[in-house]
């Protein structure tokens, strides 16, 4: 029984072959013990040589040239893991040489590699569709090198492991250029900028931003300007930075000028000068920094036909002129709207001052031949007069307080003909030009696209129109609140005049 039972099929373990052998020479298929590997190809005295496949176990494999056994040459290689495919040459297993690296996640790579990794020049496209092509260190953007960026921006210079660093040269999308030092992918150093707005600044930068840029406008003059009646005057504005220098790193920034009339409201007995505003030319009121509101009012020209303001002195020959489309829209940015027409030039009455924008010239500039036009339409004057009493009482150097009139008389008003002052004495020249009283005049930022996403806020300066004393020159001056004491009221302006009693 035991000896039959030993020659059962059921009594012996299952048959195992004798290990394969790779073939010798010629083409064959070998499965390696491990069953990881698996190659088909040309053999040579028992070792891979010449044209093969080798797959692995994982779905990777390699296709290409084969030499005494080791990966060699020319081939193409995918890694399942990643889904990474590399076509280019091989040395003893690895990537080394110039190839095409194709990534599952998007982009492509052409150019020299080293063990596998980028290393020398070569071209990149990243999954984003931006462009790179220089030299690379250690599988990244190193050394010099040109980039196309999504967005449009070109930068050529130097890199550092992926950053901008360096001297580089930034051409943005939308016209702008840097060019200068850089670090850690940002401007810093020195450099110098040609903003698409017109602005330029050359200086030092410091994490991306100008270290003597602009922060506030300023002004020049008296803290109360005081300007004779019909007479045109300058206005000079400087650009300071955070500790009071003068931003002369920088130029090209637009300045716009406007004005406006204080806004009071008036009472009963008043002898002010003021002007009555047609319902349907209410003004928004804008805010000052003197304690006081006002609505705008026209900056305009002496005259038609004659130039306004011009570029500061020396500077005439830089300034870039604006197209019409924008200085109109600089003209119409009033009190909140900066961006879109406003005020008078919705109504019309855009100021006639082809100078209300300037471009500043190392952080200064200048409007000459400035001029308080006529009020425009809508704006009525209302002249209050005084009792003779009473304008003996002021030749006397008294002066009335509030709405308290000697004897309890009040003033009596009357509405001059033809926009003349009372008896008929204005001149051509007084009829179109401001009332006395008092304005403000406004300088603002108003460069298109802002440099650098900001503008500056806006500036503001206290003006009081006098009568004219014969012989003063039209472009005189005053320097001081107490300048002149011929100022004798003041200009305003109210929607709804109450009915003197």
């Amino acid at each position: 029984m035991a000896a039959a039972g030993e020659g059962t099929p059921s009594s012996r373990g299952p048959r195992r072959d004798p290990p394969r052998r790779p073939p010798r020479d010629g083409y064959g298929v070998y499965v390696y013990p491990n069953s990881f590997f698996r190659y088909e190809g040309e053999w040579k005295a028992g070792r891979k040589h010449g044209h093969g496949k080798l797959l692995f176990k994982d779905g990777s494999y390699y296709e290409g040239a084969f030499v005494d056994g080791e990966i060699m040459g020319e081939g193409r290689r995918h890694w399942a893991g990643s889904g990474d495919t590399f076509s280019g040459q091989f040395v003893l297993g690895e990537p080394q040489g110039y190839g095409v690296m194709e990534y599952k996640a998007g982009g492509c790579y052409e150019g020299e590699v080293s063990h596998g990794m980028r290393e020398g020049h070569g071209f990149l496209v990243d999954r984003d569709g931006q462009v790179y092509q220089g030299s690379f260190h250690d599988n990244k953007r190193h050394g010099p090198g040109q980039m196309l960026f999504q967005n449009g921006d070109k930068y050529d210079g130097d890199w550092v492991r992926d950053r901008r660093q360096g001297h580089g040269v930034l051409r943005g999308a939308d016209g702008s250029t840097y060019e200068g030092q850089w670090h850690s992918d940002v401007f810093s150093g020195l450099g110098s900028m040609a903003h698409c707005s017109g602005v330029t600044y050359y200086g030092l930068w410091i994490n991306g931003h100008p270290a003597e840029q602009a922060t506030r406008i300023v002004i020049l003059g008296p803290e109360v300007m005081e300007v004779a009646q019909g007479s045109p005057f300058s206005v000079n504005v400087q650009l300071l930075q955070d500790h009071g220098e003068i931003a002369k790193s920088e130029s090209g920034r637009v300045l716009q000028i406007s004005a406006g009339v204080r806004y009071v409201q008036l009472s009963a007995y008043s002898e002010v000068n003021f002007f009555k505003v047609d319902r349907d030319n209410q003004e928004t009121l804008i805010q000052t920094p003197f304690g006081f509101e006002c609505i705008p009012y026209p900056v305009s020209s002496p005259a038609a036909g004659v130039p306004g303001p011009r570029a500061a002195k020396g500077g005439a020959e830089a300034d870039v002129p604006l197209p019409r489309g924008d200085l109109e829209l600089h003209l119409g940015a009033l009190h909140g709207q900066e961006d879109t027409p406003g005020g008078l030039l919705a109504r019309g009455h855009a100021p006639h001052c082809p100078g209300a924008c300037q471009r500043v010239e190392q952080g200064c500039a200048e409007f000459t031949d400035v001029l308080l036009g006529p009020p425009p339409p809508g704006y009525h004057p209302f002249l209050l007069s005084l009792p003779t009493h009473h304008l003996n009482t002021q030749k006397a150097g008294g002066r009335s307080r509030g709405g308290l009139h000697p004897r309890g008389t009040p003033p009596t008003t009357q509405e001059p003909p033809g926009g003349s002052r009372p008896e008929g004495r204005a001149t051509e020249e007084q009829a179109a030009a401001a009332h006395l009283g008092e304005y403000v005049l406004m300088i603002r930022d108003v460069t298109t696209p802002p440099f650098l996403g900001r503008r500056l806020p806006p500036a503001f300066k206290h003006l009081r129109v006098v009568a004219k004393r014969a012989g003063q020159p039209p472009h005189v001056l005053e320097e001081g609140p107490e300048a002149s004491s011929s100022w004798q009221a003041a200009h305003s302006c109210t929607p709804e005049p109450p009915a003197p009693r």
